[in-house]
């Protein structure tokens, strides 16, 4: 098992190393919930580009917000940890079934250009680890993103973050501890400024900055799906003194009205025979309740959706 943050060379999936790289990317899947990809499709140059149009956005259009709302809030002169609220300054945009890009306002055209072509090779690149998932799963190639789709295929979007210095890190979080609700996150962050942490056998691990690379993790959709040989791991920000991160966080999630459960094949015979561990539900109704539980277990969030199982009306998945 690795000891180390999992770093995965996708272009070894090319190669004689494909089956080692493969092996790398089951180990990451079941035992961290994340790992960092390189030579992964995307460009640098479009990277770099992303990095400097988000990074002047912020300067030119939220900067100046988020400091009123420290102000108006007394934030810099807290005196106790605060719980309710993150030291953020986000947007976000929707980028399948239906785009909202050309409705955000503040948004250079260039910009909504750039990100419209960010998010289609994310959204390739998604399509593809989740085959890479099913190759590793024994499920058929196309299982994933069926079980994803819905009737009018998968919701994927954008948060636009930034977390900006804070004088008091050791009480308001960049970002509190949550597991993310949806499948599969494609982040890509700061490769000067860190704050990203997982937490794995009780330790809270840093997620190194990398430049160019995308960080993946796992949501809680895959968790059920995969019947649990797959998590969903928590993880935090943390607020640093010193610099600005920037976070581009895309989710590809399934549609909303996509009904999830665990894929047949991952369901042991004994556990059929009695009780199955993770619950049938209609992914929007999972996200209304997340909505009002994201820092809080998951577990929980799962009891309460077997709960409501009776009234869920199941197909069979097909695969594409």
């Amino acid at each position: 098992m690795e000891s180390t943050f999992p770093v995965v060379d996708m272009g070894l999936l090319q190669t004689e190393k494909r089956a080692e790289t493969m092996d790398k990317i089951k180990d990451a899947c079941e035992n961290w919930g994340f790992f960092e990809l390189v030579d992964h499709g995307i460009s640098h140059e479009l990277l770099d580009t992303v990095e400097n149009f988000t990074k002047g956005h912020y300067k030119k259009c939220m900067e100046q917000r988020f400091k009123e709302m420290v102000a108006s809030k007394g934030l810099e002169a807290v005196q106790t940890e605060i719980n309710d609220l993150d030291w953020e300054s986000t947007f976000f945009l929707k980028h399948l079934p239906v785009s909202n890009m050309y409705e955000v306002p503040d948004l250079d055209d260039e910009y909504r250009n750039v990100m419209k072509e960010f998010a289609l090779k994310l959204e390739k690149l998604a399509e593809n680890l989740l085959d890479l998932l099913c190759e590793n799963l024994g499920l058929e190639k196309g299982y994933l993103k069926k079980a994803f789709y819905g009737s009018k295929g998968p919701t994927f979007g954008t948060k636009v973050s930034n977390y900006p210095p804070c004088p008091k890190p050791e009480l308001i979080k960049g970002l509190r501890a949550h597991t993310d609700a949806g499948g599969i996150i494609l982040l890509f962050q700061d490769d000067k400024v860190s704050g990203l942490q997982l937490l794995k056998d009780g330790n809270w691990i840093d997620v190194p900055p990398m430049k160019h690379s995308i960080v993946i993790n796992l949501g809680d959709q895959l968790e059920v799906i995969t019947n649990g040989r797959y998590k969903s791991v928590e993880h935090r920000v943390i607020a640093q003194q010193d610099g600005t991160r920037m976070s581009l966080a895309s989710f590809y999630n399934p549609g909303s009205d996509a009904v999830i459960f665990p894929a047949p094949e991952l369901i042991e015979k004994a556990e059929e025979e009695n009780k199955l561990k993770y619950p049938k539900f209609v992914f929007e109704d999972y996200m209304k309740l997340y909505a009002g539980l994201k820092f809080q277990a998951k577990e929980p969030r799962f009891e309460a959706m077997k709960a409501m199982e009776t009234t869920v009306n199941l197909g069979p998945i097909e695969t594409v």
